[in-house]
């Protein structure tokens, strides 16, 4: 009777063995390894754009072996704005994001940016979504995206050296809080995911952003917060890593570059880029 029992339990398991490794056949592998915490992801997008390629690509951070920088034009020793690659040679960064909108004076961004050694812009505007890196309390995690909705913006601020406000796009309860809207353009975004890792996000295909935030949830991404960095054009990611060079670039904007023609990055004041850290954070 053992016998049997032993012999029957072998079977079951040998049978789920089986099935997981015919599922794990069977679902392509999304993210690729580019070096210890950092990740590339290539998603066809479940709704695909009359445009472009219809990919969302990710770079997937982890932020016990990447510290966040910002980098920008109005500080001193700088002077211009540049490509994120050739932000990322002067810097000696890995990767990097557009890190706002920014104003008519091609330097200045929309709302507050600031860092704990420079100043870009400190304007708090009604904007829900604050990218907060630099922490100054070890209580506090690495990055996060302050939800002033969820979040006291006043009780923070003081405790992380470097912030960034943006327009919110998933907010602190995972939902879609843009409004439809019938222009489409390339987009580039922050987010986080439920591990406390930073997502930059690029995608050259034209959606709404309302429509775009839908796409994301949707994927397996498992991202909870995010929020808008660019549009149109501007909207690029650089990376260097994994011994390969990875250049996005947007296009598409309604209105203003509906050919989808641009193949070129433009240069812009202020990005988001990522360094290794010398050992892993605790």
């Amino acid at each position: 009777m053992w016998h049997q029992k032993a012999v029957l339990c072998l079977a079951v398991l040998a049978a789920i063995l089986f099935n997981l490794s015919v599922s794990a056949a069977r679902e392509p592998e999304v993210w690729r390894a580019l070096e210890p915490g950092l990740d590339l992801g290539e998603f066809p997008s479940p709704r695909p754009s009359e445009r472009g390629d219809s990919i969302v690509r990710v770079l997937r951070i982890d932020p016990a072996r990447f510290e966040l920088r910002l980098m920008n034009a109005s500080a001193p020793d700088q002077g211009r704005a540049l490509t994120a690659r050739r932000w990322c040679a002067r810097g000696d960064l890995v990767a990097a994001i557009n890190a706002s909108m920014y104003q008519t004076d091609h330097r200045t961004s929309v709302s507050l940016m600031r860092t704990g050694a420079h100043t870009n812009n400190p304007r708090l505007t009604k904007d829900r979504a604050i990218l907060a890196f630099d922490r100054l309390d070890t209580s506090l995690k690495p990055v996060a995206i302050i939800d002033r909705d969820c979040e006291d913006i006043e009780k923070l601020r003081d405790r992380y050296g470097s912030l960034v406000q943006s327009i919110r796009m998933i907010s602190c309860k995972g939902k879609n809080v843009w409004s439809q809207q019938p222009r489409r353009w390339s987009t580039a975004a922050i987010g986080m995911d439920a591990q406390g890792r930073v997502l930059f996000v690029h995608v050259r295909s034209p959606y709404s952003t309302h429509d775009l935030i839908d796409i994301l949830l949707a994927l397996p991404l498992r991202i909870e917060r995010a929020l808008y960095a660019e549009g149109g054009p501007e909207a690029q990611l650089y990376v260097n890593s994994g011994g390969r060079e990875h250049e996005w670039v947007g296009s598409y904007e309604t209105g203003f570059n509906e050919d989808d023609d641009n193949h070129t990055a433009w240069p812009v004041p202020n990005v988001i880029g990522i360094a290794r850290r010398a050992a892993p954070a605790k």
